[in-house]
């Protein structure tokens, strides 16, 4: 056996999210339908860095699999991005030593929600950004973001449902980015993020930003660990994972 290591990027509009689930479209099932064809009929199940929910997007997701023999890598990420649906890619493959882990290596993250702030919704970005149409401050959600960074207990920011029991993280960048007079971006890195995470800080900045809550509110979420202190969950399609960066 060969331990194979993937970036991909995937749109995640039609797919139930990463993981497997019952009766519902998702990327690993997809995946892996083509990797027990190419391996002979033998089930293959990957790993991934992360998952991610319904409707939300990878530039550069990292997964790893096991395939009987060796493959040339590049023969074998032309026949995955051929075969699966249109709306995967299959970045790049490497061979990998025996146990290394897309999940467990130490790794950090980089997340992106991208927004949308227009009075009257673009349909050409239904799919990739989410929308608000009220007033935004800038300033206010920068002063807000500057909170977030560093090493905290995250478990306000956490949708039920979670099941780590562990909620410190450390989060090192937490940006925004006007890209225009209509749009703009969060950028989140850190060594990893809970469950919906992100989309919660995110809809906790945009009533912050709408002045629908102070600044100060940051403080009671990670203080108090009380998720109902939060905004709530931002739209799914505003959310990317765009990279994955392993420490060694």
């Amino acid at each position: 056996m060969t331990r194979y290591k993937a970036t991909i990027a995937y749109d995640g509009t039609n797919f139930a999210g990463f993981q497997t689930q019952h009766h519902q479209r998702t990327i690993q099932e997809e995946i892996e339908k083509v990797l027990t064809k190419l391996n002979s009929h033998v089930p293959v199940i990957l790993q991934g860095a992360g998952r991610t929910d319904s409707g939300v997007h990878a530039a550069a997701q990292v997964i790893h699999f096991d395939l009987e023999g060796t493959r040339d890598v590049e023969r074998l990420r032309f026949a995955l991005d051929t075969q699966t649906p249109d709306d995967i890619a299959f970045k790049k493959v490497e061979i990998v030593a025996d146990d290394w882990h897309a999940r467990f290596e130490p790794h950090e993250k980089i997340y992106e929600y991208y927004l949308e702030n227009a009075q009257v919704r673009n349909p050409f970005n239904r799919l990739y950004y989410a929308h608000f149409r009220y007033h935004l401050d800038a300033d206010k959600m920068r002063e807000a973001l500057s909170l977030l960074t560093g090493t905290h207990d995250f478990t306000g920011f956490t949708a039920s449902g979670s099941s780590v029991d562990d909620k410190v993280r450390t989060i090192s960048e937490a940006s925004l980015v006007v890209i225009d007079d209509e749009h703009m971006k969060f950028v989140f890195r850190g060594n990893g993020f809970l469950y919906k995470q992100v989309r919660n800080m995110v809809g906790t900045l945009i009533k912050i930003g709408n002045e629908r809550m102070p600044v100060s509110q940051i403080n009671q979420i990670l203080d108090s660990k009380n998720r109902k202190f939060a905004g709530p969950t931002a739209a799914p399609e505003g959310l990317i994972l765009k990279a994955v960066i392993y420490h060694k």
